[in-house]
């Protein structure tokens, strides 16, 4: 085929179209012609993407068959089969997808912990700073109390904010990567600092029995939402074959996507801090609970999230024309 020649003989009707998607108010009659020249420029597309795969032509046309595909039909009504295929195939797909960005962080970050606890336990002038810095009634009495002195629903939202806040921090700016590193210095560090300073004096049962239940799966997700912002540094950075801008935008929908999983899930981890970790329950059974809960996530990824991976799915949007067409490169 003559690209040439046939774009020359369509370029009008694209230049209409685009036209109208811009028009704030479109009559009847413009409202047809706006349907069927989305019609004809899916059409075009289709033909000149495999015939003579033009790759700048490709994305222009891509891009304005998905604006009018918007003008024409409007966003997606909510079905609750939508929902099910973002619980089962989205979400859980883009968590295994991104695993070895996470998984190291999440290893690395307990190793950390553990040197510092370490650390600071062989070494007593460290342990008088920790003493000093908290308070004697900081070990006997506030970081017990701290889980029980306000009412549950009230606490659970309060957890809730500030660990989705953080979350969202190391996602919404990891592409500047400094935000990555300071969500995980605060986490290391404050947990590392208590861990030290409760086994070291005695109370290393009141430690892990408060701060188990819903740590495992409360820092996991932290873990997992830097190693969400520092693919996004990294796609930034070395975005491949892909424009950086394509690249920038295939991974902010997956990012937008677990962000949104991650809300549900850190709304999980405030509701068992609030009403598992201080409740009279033994301490083995409330660790249960949270160490349920922490393998509940891992099995979601590594079973239900891999066999989706494997069947396709990305994290990304899987209906190619909501993402827009991907554009040929060479290889």
């Amino acid at each position: 085929m003559d690209l040439d020649a046939y774009l020359d003989a369509h370029r009008a009707e694209w230049t209409r179209l685009d036209a109208l998607v811009k028009s704030r108010r479109l009559t009847g009659a413009e409202s047809d012609e706006l349907l069927n020249l989305y019609q004809r420029a899916a059409t075009h597309l289709s033909v000149i993407r495999s015939t003579s795969p033009d790759a700048r032509t490709v994305e222009y046309l891509s891009t304005l068959v998905a604006r009018a595909r918007f003008r024409a039909t409007g966003s997606k009504p909510f079905t609750w089969a939508a929902v099910a295929t973002y619980l089962t195939r989205t979400l859980p797909a883009g968590f295994y997808r991104l695993r070895w960005w996470w998984l190291p962080i999440m290893v690395g970050s307990v190793a950390a912990m553990t040197a510092m606890v370490v650390w600071s336990l062989n070494h007593p002038t460290t342990m008088d700073w920790l003493l000093r810095k908290y308070g004697r009634s900081y070990i006997d009495s506030s970081f017990a109390d701290y889980y029980s002195n306000h009412q549950a629903q009230y606490f659970a939202f309060q957890v809730w904010t500030n660990n989705f806040r953080l979350a969202l921090l190391a996602i919404a700016f990891g592409v500047f990567f400094l935000p990555v590193v300071y969500v995980l210095y605060e986490n290391v560090v404050a947990i590392g600092e208590v861990a030290a300073l409760m086994i070291g004096n005695g109370k290393a049962d009141v430690f892990f029995g408060l701060i188990l239940p819903h740590g495992m799966l409360e820092v996991t997700c932290l873990f997992v939402s830097c190693g969400i912002g520092l693919k996004l540094f990294w796609t930034w950075v070395a975005p491949g074959h892909r424009t950086r801008t394509r690249a920038l935008a295939e991974e902010g929908r997956t990012a937008i996507s677990l962000g949104v999983g991650l809300v549900g899930l850190l709304l999980l981890s405030g509701v068992i801090e609030a009403f598992v970790t201080p409740s009279p329950l033994p301490t083995a059974a409330r660790i249960g609970i949270g160490l349920t809960a922490w393998l509940g996530f891992l099995a979601y990824v590594f079973i239900l999230g891999r066999s989706a991976y494997l069947d396709g799915a990305t994290g990304d949007l899987e209906d190619e024309v909501d993402r827009g067409y991907e554009a040929p490169v060479a290889a």
